[in-house]
């Protein structure tokens, strides 16, 4: 079964789609859907996975999430960017399931008149993504497995 929630968003001054999917992201469809001409600074976060972690080898992660409530708090981050930034477009895709080293799990694109404000808002979301986003990793290791937190 693949879990897809696309839905575009629009606030006051922005429009925001969010996904959270068990097929690899498209990079090219969060950029073509931040591309506006009243921008002059786009920026994208692309997380990677890693192959360690804290003098770890990592051979994978795995993704879980409650999508509804992932969906709401994403939600709650557009409206903060919104209200901190001018921010015209933004997109955010997180991936569930299964990812091998080098996979993408979490794409985040920002395009605002200024780039100050777009660098300033793409960090801020993938920071607050992180710490209230309903979405858990784990992380595998020749040796065993471990669920980590987003902030230890």
């Amino acid at each position: 079964m693949t879990w897809q929630f696309e839905k575009q968003h629009t606030y006051p001054r922005m429009k925001v789609d969010l996904q959270v999917l068990e097929t690899p992201l498209q990079i090219e469809s969060c950029t073509a859907f931040v591309q506006d001409i009243s921008c002059g600074g786009t920026v994208v976060f692309i997380g990677t996975v890693r192959s360690q972690t804290k003098g770890r080898h990592v051979i994978g992660l795995e993704f879980e999430s409650y999508i509804p409530m992932a969906i709401k708090e994403m939600k709650k981050i557009a409206a903060d960017v919104g209200e901190k930034w001018d921010v015209k477009r933004m997109c955010i895709q997180h991936r569930i399931g299964t990812l091998d080293i080098g996979e993408i799990p979490v794409v985040i694109a920002v395009a605002t008149p200024h780039r100050a404000a777009a660098f300033a808002a793409c960090q801020y979301t993938i920071d607050t993504l992180k710490e209230t986003v309903p979405i858990w990793k784990k992380e595998f290791y020749a040796d065993g497995s471990i669920w980590v937190s987003a902030h230890p």
